[in-house]
């Protein structure tokens, strides 16, 4: 088995025992090896080798037997429905951050302060300006961040630092996928803009076009893919 190493994903582990899986090396109704004998082999944290294992688990593509191993059920190709599950996670994702800035957006327009201004504008610029997936999705999270931070509620500022994480990876995700739409420099302009103005209802309708695309393009494609299965 090839080794994937320390700072793989689990998405690379899935990967790595899919390869085990079609190619034959683990037959149905064999039983892989141990949880130990994969972190050895791959070269990864045992978290990682869990959370893979249990993704093809809920899968159908392996069944863990208390007190005897895991074994293969299926050697058929995982990767389509981990698709689908992974599209339909983002969709989660984003349907959260809609809740959250539609309201921080009202409550920045009432309640910024002109630092907050020059923070914002300086963070969009740097938005714009973001080239590859992971520096859009840090720079993305950091602009929403600041808005959030600007409506001036510790409660919501702490719930969007807990969501703040698994949404800059969500964004990288995003971006990286030339079938999905994400909100553009227009829709957080005008976003930015409304928030300058003190103008809460543009604000919070603002918020919500920059995210609606997302969502949108989202369901259409976990529905097109869906039925490709």
């Amino acid at each position: 088995m090839r080794v994937v190493g320390r700072r793989s994903s689990v998405d690379e582990v899935i990967a790595a025992l899919n390869e085990q899986l079609s190619g034959g090396a683990w037959a149905p109704g064999e039983r892989i090896p141990t949880e130990q004998e994969l972190v050895a082999e791959l070269g990864v944290s045992r978290a990682v080798v869990r959370e893979a294992v249990r993704a093809l688990v809920q899968l159908g593509c392996l069944e863990a037997r208390q007190g005897a191993g895991t074994f293969v059920v299926s050697a058929a190709d995982p990767t389509p429905m981990l698709r689908q599950l992974r599209l339909a996670e983002l969709r989660d994702v984003f349907e959260v951050q809609l809740a959250h800035d539609v309201q921080a957006a009202r409550l920045a327009a009432v309640r910024r302060e002109d630092a907050d201004v020059e923070r914002l504008r300086e963070l969009l610029e740097r938005r714009d300006r973001a080239a590859s997936p992971e520096d859009f999705g840090a720079a993305d999270v950091e602009f929403h961040c600041a808005v959030v931070e600007a409506a001036r509620n510790p409660l919501l500022t702490e719930m969007y630092r807990y969501l703040s994480e698994r949404l800059r990876e969500s964004l990288v995700e995003l971006r990286a996928d030339s079938a999905l739409s994400e909100g553009g420099p227009q829709a957080h302009r005008a976003l930015f803009d409304a928030i300058a103005d003190r103008d809460p209802e543009s604000a919070a309708a603002a918020a919500q076009a920059v995210i609606q695309p997302c969502l949108t393009s989202l369901g259409s494609v976990v529905a097109e893919r869906g039925t490709e299965q």
